[in-house]
């Protein structure tokens, strides 16, 4: 999928002349989700006023659990009371322990929107139409600067460091003052903002399959895996 990617291969031997760079396929199934009609009422969507800076967060992940959850939560929340021009989208993940820590640190305010988890094609338009994207998740720090929204990746480390170096993804961290800093400085400095939306995306650009039946269907390309 990526320049970096491909080097990582050739350090480990694998033979350059068979190595393509195309992007990744992912991005071509975004692009193409957000062009499909797609009706989001009875999600859990219907307070979210859409006119604001809607920020959608995703937080789930095992060495989240417990302690680091616990604030990055209460630094959302203290977010949202700093930032009144601010909601929040929160499809919760079924563990009862992430669901447990959300509603008693955002639980009862007006901002916060509590959903379900959503199926692909709604959470595609939910992406597109949110301002800010929050997240431990590994796909959404590729899938979101695909449509131009800033990242900040709610852990220590990433497996995606092609999304930070490109700036497309900052890492936030799961501490209480680094995500609190990151996502007010995101809401409230235009210009770094507009940084991160501009930036190209590592990833690719909606052409991934393209490329990649071109280079299977290329004369050259059967030539060369009938001798590997």
């Amino acid at each position: 999928p990526t320049e970096s990617a491909a080097a990582n291969l050739r350090r480990e031997g694998v033979a350059g002349r068979g190595i393509f760079v195309t992007g990744n396929t992912v991005i071509d199934a975004l692009l193409q989700a957000v062009q499909k009609p797609c009706d989001l009422s009875g999600l859990g969507l219907e307070r979210v006023d859409w006119s604001k800076k809607v920020i959608l967060m995703t937080c789930h992940r095992r060495e989240n659990w417990g302690a680091p959850m616990m604030e990055i939560f209460s630094a959302v929340r203290d977010v949202l009371r700093e930032r009144p021009e601010c909601e929040l989208i929160f499809p919760l993940h079924k563990n009862p322990l992430v669901r447990e820590l959300a509603k008693r640190e955002l639980g009862g305010m007006a901002q916060v929107h509590f959903t379900e988890p959503l199926d692909y094609l709604p959470f595609c338009h939910v992406q597109q139409r949110a301002y800010l994207i929050l997240t431990d998740s590994g796909g959404l720090q590729e899938e979101a600067p695909a449509l131009g929204k800033p990242v900040l990746v709610l852990r220590e480390v990433t497996e995606r460091p092609e999304a930070i170096a490109a700036g497309t993804a900052l890492l936030a961290g799961t501490r209480y003052g680094s995500v609190r800093s990151a996502a007010l400085h995101l809401l409230t400095d235009a210009d770094a903002y507009q940084a991160m939306a501009h930036a190209a995306n590592p990833y690719g650009d909606g052409h991934a399959a393209e490329r990649i039946a071109a280079l299977l269907a290329a004369d050259d390309m059967r030539i060369l895996l009938k001798h590997d």
